[in-house]
Parts: C-alpha cells; sequence; structure tokens
C-alpha cells in the first residue's frame, strides 16, 4: 500500500479516533464533577490529573462497541498515532508546573494541551474536523480560561468533544461509503 493508502485505511479501520474523543467526553464529565465542588483548587486539580487516566481503558471499552480495530497492527501508521499521542505526554510537564504555580489555569493548560495535540490527526485521519478543533479548543480555552472559573472550561470541553464527536461521525460515514465504492 501507498501512503495514501495507509492513511485511508488507518481512518476507516480506527474510525479516525471517534472510540477515544468519546472517552474524553466521559474524562470531561468527570473533570467537570471535580471542578464544581467546594474541594480546594489544588486538590480539584490532583483529582483531574487522576481522573484522565482511565482514558485509554475507556477508549479501549468504547472500540469495542463501535466495532474500531483499536490496534491495527497491519497499518505501520498505527505506531505514528500512538506518537503523537505520545507527545501530548511530554507538554503536560507544562501543567504540572502550573500545578503550584498558578493553579487556578492549570485545567485551562489542559484543555488547551489537549486541543493542540488533535492537529496531527488530521493530517492522519485527513479530517477537517481535527484540524479545525485542534485550533478552536487552545483559542476557546485560553479565551474561557482566563475570564470564569475552571469548571467553565470543562462545560467547554463537554459541548465541544460532542460536537467533534458528531463532525467524526459525519466524516466516518462519508469516508465508509467512499471507501466501499472504491473496492
Amino acid at each position: 500500500m501507498n501512503l495514501e493508502e495507509l492513511r485511508l485505511n488507518c481512518a476507516v479501520k480506527q474510525k479516525k479516533g471517534l472510540h477515544f474523543i468519546l472517552a474524553s467526553i466521559i474524562i470531561w464529565c468527570a473533570v467537570l464533577i471535580i471542578h464544581s465542588t467546594s474541594l480546594p483548587i489544588l486538590t480539584k486539580n490532583l483529582l483531574t490529573f487522576c481522573s484522565t487516566a482511565p482514558l485509554i481503558p475507556l477508549a479501549f471499552f468504547i472500540s469495542k462497541i463501535i466495532k474500531v480495530d483499536f490496534q491495527n497492527k497491519e497499518n505501520p501508521l498505527t505506531n505514528l498515532g500512538i506518537l503523537f499521542s505520545a507527545n501530548q505526554i511530554l507538554y503536560l510537564l507544562i501543567a504540572m508546573w502550573i500545578y503550584p504555580t498558578l493553579p487556578e489555569k492549570m485545567l485551562m493548560v489542559i484543555a488547551m494541551i489537549f486541543g493542540a495535540h488533535l492537529l496531527p490527526y488530521g493530517w492522519l485521519y485527513k479530517s477537517k474536523s481535527y484540524i479545525v478543533f485542534a485550533v478552536l479548543v487552545p483559542i476557546l480555552s485560553l479565551i474561557i480560561g482566563t475570564r470564569f472559573e475552571p469548571y467553565m472550561i470543562a462545560i467547554m470541553m463537554m459541548v465541544i468533544e460532542m460536537l467533534f464527536g458528531i463532525c467524526l461521525i459525519v466524516e466516518n460515514k462519508k469516508i465508509s461509503s467512499d471507501f466501499i465504492l472504491n473496492l
């Protein structure tokens, strides 16, 4: 297979990462619950970090429900997708620095990191939705995060992730029908 065929294969078999976006809705819901409490901000931030831990198991579970090839081992571009995600871990060091330094802005920084990490998936999955949301999330996070309480970021992220999920469902329907037509 050539590069374009590998990208198409990855987009179809992985449903453009929809399982991870759906899992992130659940994570952001947990973050909203955490930041809606009266706990001290440092405790909220610690619990926020902890609430991100089940992302991969949740995405795996959702992949079974929506019939996604979670590993797609036959496609070498799957490893590139993993690298794109691993890159985000390095940026979380910034959020860890913000945690004690400017704790009320940590959630804003996490949302910005999350949004920005979506950009390379726009190329991998040939997805305009990824590109749009990769730009939109950090900008909206900055605007809302500098003007409102952190729980508003969580609300914004839940809404954005739902819209993003809908956009990916639409893109997946189109790419699946195109894929079938090209067979």
